[in-house]
């Protein structure tokens, strides 16, 4: 099971524990905002499961980028209503049907696949 907590001292920052791990959440400042790291995870996810076809299928790719955008809608329910992920393989030249089994690999990793799933979110107080 994964755990990450969020803590907050009454100011806009959160900051983030995972694994022994911490990072922060400015929702209002010029860091990293909840859907920059929403679109972080999901490209992360993307770019492990990116590089293990790479190496199963060897096909001696180094470089490589994933650029995500989202955008949010404008009416309620506010959420993001599109993400459009880039993959760049730095020049590369992979076959076309190499192209398509690296795109759906990639397609189902984890968290893409927990986003198209809709999962059910349970919120209690203590």
């Amino acid at each position: 099971m994964y755990k990450v907590e969020v803590k907050n001292s009454g100011d806009y920052l959160f900051k983030v524990q995972a694994r022994g791990n911490e990072f922060v959440i400015d929702p209002m400042g010029s860091g990293v905002s909840p859907a920059d790291a929403l679109l972080a995870s999901l490209g992360s996810c993307m770019g492990f499961f990116c590089r293990r076809y790479i190496e199963s299928a060897n096909l001696g790719i180094n470089d490589l980028s994933i650029t995500l955008e989202g955008e949010f809608t404008r009416d309620a329910p506010i959420c993001l209503k599109e993400i459009r992920v880039l993959l760049d393989l730095k020049g590369s030249q992979v076959e076309e049907r190499r192209k398509a089994a690296l795109l759906e690999f990639i397609k189902n990793c984890p968290i893409g696949n927990t986003l198209k799933g809709n999962p059910e979110i349970t919120v209690t107080i203590n």
